[in-house]
């Protein structure tokens, strides 16, 4: 596969801090939102302030930033968007997404520089519509992920256009995420980037003469009546997805933690290189690393064609998980001690994983924990406590730290 092209692999960047971690575990590139019209309400987002720095910050490393601006914008939204789409083309971000066809238009007009990448958002199927996206003066699209390596194959044959698919995430059960039950039950619109997610509740029956009494939602042969999606892993096909002539995989996480955005990057990098150089692949091992910080079992989605089993009817989880706990902010090796600053509570006795650009996964148990004065303690309880640790490892500055969860 030497002769194939290099895919951009894309990262989610929910915060500054994830943003590093993408970009030190090898994304080619991210994509982020601004604090308004963007579909991820509930990630930290970026002040324009912010986006700068993280602009700078992947500048200087040659990685690419990606601005979301892919709501259904209502009349109140038009109104005010034609000042951002000014100061992001000022800026100099390397491009936008966007998902609405009127927000398209403001987007030639008033960030003439930035390439528009398509939003899954548009449900983008077919090569025609890919072909009318690309008459608008979209440069890429992210193909809807209803679509199989086939389909997408076609797309990519027929239009001279880049193709960008989802390869790693969590997956909505309405078509490419155009969701209306969030709204309806809640009050908070998908479609403005407030999701409450209530396909992920627990929902049992009630019958209207039996108050009080609740049936679990069952599953028989012709299939589930619950909408919990699994999550979409391709780790085992990016060979064919390469073949096929994708020209960019998506990873799905903007709210996800700064420790899953890096296992994940670190997993398809290493899969991505591997291929391309003729390496001998590691599957297994790969998809053992991610179900590691996954939350939800794995499908392909529709990439082999119609997916089979692809609600997750028991809630379940990899039988062993890491949280995301801390880094790694400076090293004592001459008392084999780490300084650790906190991200969720850890204590004596839990196993830790080190997670490292470039380096195998370490373990070890925590044995002694003492504060930043080196008065011993027991547990760190306190978001952002900085706290020294006895490590065999001796893991770098800026390395991630996760507690091993059986």
């Amino acid at each position: 596969m030497k002769n194939l092209r290099k895919p951009e692999l894309v990262a989610p960047a929910g915060s500054l801090e994830k943003l590093k971690a993408a970009i030190n575990f090898g994304a080619d590139a991210v994509y982020l939102g601004g604090h308004e019209f963007g579909l991820r309400a509930g990630a930290d987002n970026f002040s324009l302030p912010e986006m700068e720095e993280g602009l700078q910050i992947a500048h200087r490393a040659g990685r690419r930033v990606y601005v979301t601006v892919n709501i259904f914008a209502h009349n109140c939204d038009i109104d005010r968007m034609p000042a951002y789409l000014a100061e992001l083309n000022d800026m100099g971000v390397d491009g936008l997404i966007v998902s609405d066809p009127g927000v398209l238009l403001l987007a030639r007009e008033f960030s003439p520089d930035l390439p528009v990448t398509i939003s899954t958002q548009a449900n983008v199927t077919n090569f025609q519509s890919a072909e009318f996206y690309r008459r608008q003066g979209a440069s890429r699209l992210v193909l809807a992920r209803e679509l199989s390596i086939d389909e997408i194959a076609r797309i990519r044959r027929t239009v001279p256009i880049e193709v960008e698919v989802f390869i790693h995430g969590a997956m909505c059960l309405s078509y490419s995420g155009r969701c209306w039950l969030s709204q309806a039950m809640t009050g908070r619109s998908a479609n403005r980037g407030e999701c409450a997610h209530p396909c992920r509740y627990r929902y049992a029956l009630v019958e209207e003469k039996r108050p009080g009494q609740y049936f679990p939602v069952m599953e028989d042969e012709r299939g589930s009546y619950v909408m919990n999606s699994k999550d979409l892993c391709m780790i085992s096909l990016i060979p064919r997805l390469i073949e096929a002539g994708v020209d960019a995989f998506k990873i799905e996480g903007r709210m996800k933690s700064p420790y899953y955005v890096a296992a994940v990057v670190k997993v398809y990098r290493e899969a991505i290189d591997s291929i391309l150089e003729g390496r001998p692949l590691s599957i297994e091992e790969w998809t053992r690393e991610l179900e590691r910080v996954a939350t939800r079992p794995f499908t392909a989605g529709f990439a082999l064609g119609k997916p089979e089993a692809a609600q997750d009817i028991e809630k379940t989880a990899a039988p062993r998980r890491v949280l995301f706990c801390g880094v790694v902010k400076d090293w004592d090796k001459k008392n084999g001690r780490i300084l650790v600053e906190q991200r969720s509570p850890f204590s004596t006795g839990d196993h830790l994983e080190y997670l490292e650009p470039n380096q195998p996964l370490r373990t070890e148990q925590l044995l002694e924990l003492y504060d930043d004065e080196l008065n011993p303690i027991e547990v760190a309880r306190h978001p952002q406590q900085l706290v020294w640790l006895t490590s065999r490892c001796c893991p770098t500055p800026g390395t991630l730290v996760g507690r091993i969860v059986e």
